[in-house]
């Protein structure tokens, strides 16, 4: 069914789902950021740990997280065409991928020290790491169940359900971080390890709330009907999408947590600073990602229903939004520098000034990449609308390990360029991504429209 909406009606459509989505992402991210301002708060060498193990552990999830981003196309375009019976099928597939891949991944972490310091990490930083890294390996397998889940609801659009899931996720995270960081209301003082202990417990609840959500508000899905009841053909569809999407994620990520590593080489407040300033990128890139959802959910819908002309507005919306995002958060690095890192920097740390004028250039170059960061997610999320994943992943790890990651090497220490010449590679890698990604989006949209 082909439906008639002007630019503004896209806009307001767009909005209505995806401020929700990119309100969840920040409220997810906001979980991560607490352990890090809160860490911060504990000590230095506490959250310079963190910064390296939870890295390393983002690094698996969202790897394995790409049979949870596969639901949300397919069960959007399944949506499109009012088949109930893909939706339930795709989902429950995915949940298999996802708990599957976290069993086969878990003995990586019991190393996790030693594969840390043979990248040329400290040892005693490594050391803290490997406790967080053994309790969240345990964590992958809720933390990955419910972002299938939070595909599911996305591309159904009950976006609500899934940002005050984790808005109670932000407020219980904080409190658990409080008690087992620090040792407060009679629990032990863990420091590193209680955050791992923090999120897990987050993660469990949190899959707990979804599955009861989903019970219940979407009987029409049956979603939990033969759970246990194996669907290979659905199966090996997941995988084929699910599987470009998590090496396309991890590309990106892996050359963030590769400069990480760098950093290290660099110095304790350097890593600290890097690790900061990426925080505050993270979460503008948040309300970037919710847009982007938006666009899969409603190219993907539109696919469903066999409307180009409705596609193409609802993309042409979501890009011009997704520039005004980043204009937005650009201004706001380049205004309040201090005030941003100092929030993650307890007042009497001894070294609060030189990771604050570190932080200080390096948020220069976050601002830059508001745009480049911003429009390759959006081209990377349209083209998943179209079902399209495989070339992406190729166009994915070009930009990233071809051109940004050799890039930030040379400039930072062929050159002696430092911190900032890594993050220049960043720039360098995430805007090629943004010019193929979205040169290949148009194009294949003008394919199929010469089809249709």
């Amino acid at each position: 069914m082909k439906m008639e909406r002007t630019y503004l009606e896209h806009a307001k459509k767009i909005l209505v789902l995806g401020l929700p989505l990119a309100g969840s992402q920040i409220a997810q991210f906001a979980v991560h950021m607490t352990d890090v301002i809160m860490m911060g708060w504990y000590g230095l060498d506490e959250l310079a740990a963190l910064v390296l193990a939870s890295g390393s552990w983002f690094i698996l999830f969202i790897l394995l997280a790409g049979f949870a981003f596969a639901v949300m196309p397919l069960v959007a375009t399944a949506s499109g065409q009012g088949d109930s019976t893909t939706v339930r099928r795709a989902t429950r597939m995915a949940i298999w991928l996802s708990v599957l891949a976290a069993v086969l991944i878990y003995p990586i972490f019991g190393f996790s020290d030693d594969i840390l310091m043979a990248l040329g990490q400290q040892p005693h930083i490594a050391a803290q790491a490997r406790p967080y890294l053994a309790i969240a390996g345990i964590e992958m397998i809720p933390a990955l169940i419910v972002a299938v889940f939070r595909s599911y609801f996305s591309a159904l659009e009950r976006t609500r359900v899934v940002l005050f899931a984790v808005i109670g996720a932000v407020i219980l995270n904080a409190g658990l971080n409080y008690m087992f960081i620090f040792g407060n209301l009679g629990a032990p003082e863990l420091g590193v390890m209680g955050s791992a202990i923090a999120s897990l417990i987050v993660n469990f609840a949190m899959l707990v709330v979804l599955a009861i959500y989903a019970a219940k508000a979407t009987p029409e899905n049956d979603l939990f009907r033969n759970p246990f009841k194996p669907d290979w053909a659905m199966f090996a569809t997941v995988f084929k999408m699910g599987v470009p999407i998590g090496i396309t994620s991890l590309s990106e990520v892996g050359l963030f947590n590769a400069a990480a590593l760098m950093m290290g080489w660099i110095g304790t407040a350097t890593l600290a600073a890097h690790g900061i300033v990426l925080q505050l990128t993270a979460i503008a890139f948040m309300t970037q990602i919710g847009l982007s959802q938006a666009g899969t959910i409603r190219v993907g819908n539109a696919m469903g229903r066999g409307d180009e002309a409705d596609m193409r507005k609802g993309a042409l919306v979501v890009v011009v939004l997704s520039l005004i995002m980043a204009a937005l958060s650009a201004a706001l690095f380049l205004l309040l520098p201090d005030l941003l890192i100092g929030l993650f920097i307890a007042p009497d740390e001894p070294a609060r000034d030189e990771v604050l004028a570190i932080g200080g250039v390096l948020i220069f170059f976050a601002a830059a990449m508001q745009f480049s960061d911003g429009g390759q997610v959006v081209a990377l999320s349209l083209l998943r609308g179209l079902h399209d994943t495989a070339v992406p992943m190729w166009l994915a790890a070009i930009s990233y390990w071809l051109l940004g990651m050799p890039a930030g090497y040379i400039f930072g220490f062929v050159l002696g360029w430092g911190a900032e010449g890594v993050w220049m590679g960043f720039l360098f890698g995430l805007t090629a991504a943004w010019v193929m990604m979205s040169y290949r989006f148009w194009a294949q949209k003008a394919r199929l429209s010469q089809a249709a």
